[in-house]
């Protein structure tokens, strides 16, 4: 894991609507850190700060070390709370890191070697169905990353649980099924050379129809003659 992220915060005396909007206005982000059967303790930290640290790859499965009133709390990121218009950060919570308890989180996956992979050089598309794995296992054990490597797949392979290699004390929340992680399917886009020979097809049949109806017609005429 990387090293761990320091982040500077403020505790508040009071929790509740009126102090959180209060610390909002005076540029903080209201947060709680909880767990290990402690006290939480709500803190405000400085807006850029949050915003600096949710835009860090892996925030939410990298261990932080809040400081507040010179004493550090390390934490796990678990939540933040956004304005559903807006978008911008309202509240974030943080777990008390405990060494022995198992947590289950979200680890983003990384495909690699996309051009060693003759299927998508030929066309194919990588269809991803996972694009974050969940696992559980301890906070000092979570990987920034699966890194899957495509070389050598063909149209039609498929990417399986079983060919990640887990760090020693992760594992899959999912354990009851050999799931599918991405596959690498045909391309759906047809050339010009196709769509102009079933153009062709369909003018041939219609052709082919006309002149049956035709028929038709003029065998009735014959008959009313008669």
């Amino acid at each position: 894991m990387a090293d761990t992220q320091v982040l500077a915060a403020e505790s508040r005396d009071r929790a509740g609507k009126g102090t959180a909007r209060a610390a909002r206005r005076a540029g903080k982000i209201p947060a709680i850190i909880y767990g290990n059967k402690e006290t939480p303790l709500a803190v405000t930290i400085e807006r850029r700060e949050i915003n600096k640290a949710l835009e860090t790859p892996g925030f939410y499965t990298s261990l932080i070390d809040i400081e507040v009133d010179g004493t550090k709390h390390r934490v796990l990121p678990r939540d933040t709370q956004v304005h559903p218009v807006t978008g911008v950060p309202m509240h974030v919570d943080f777990l008390r890191f405990d060494p022995n308890r198992r947590i289950t989180v979200e680890v983003p996956v990384n495909f690699v070697n996309e051009r060693e992979a003759p299927g998508i050089v030929r066309g194919g598309v990588i269809n991803i169905v996972r694009h974050a794995l969940e696992i559980t296992c301890t906070a000092a054990n979570i990987p920034d990353e699966f890194e899957i490597d495509l070389t050598g797949l063909e149209i039609g392979d498929s990417i399986h649980a079983h060919t990640v290699k887990l760090p020693d004390g992760v594992e899959f929340s999912i354990t009851d099924r050999d799931f599918t992680i991405a596959t690498i399917a045909a391309p759906t886009v047809m050339t010009a050379e196709e769509e102009a020979g079933e153009e062709g097809e369909e003018g041939e049949e219609g052709a082919e129809g006309e002149e049956g109806t035709e028929a038709a017609e003029g065998g009735g005429e014959e008959e009313s003659e008669d």
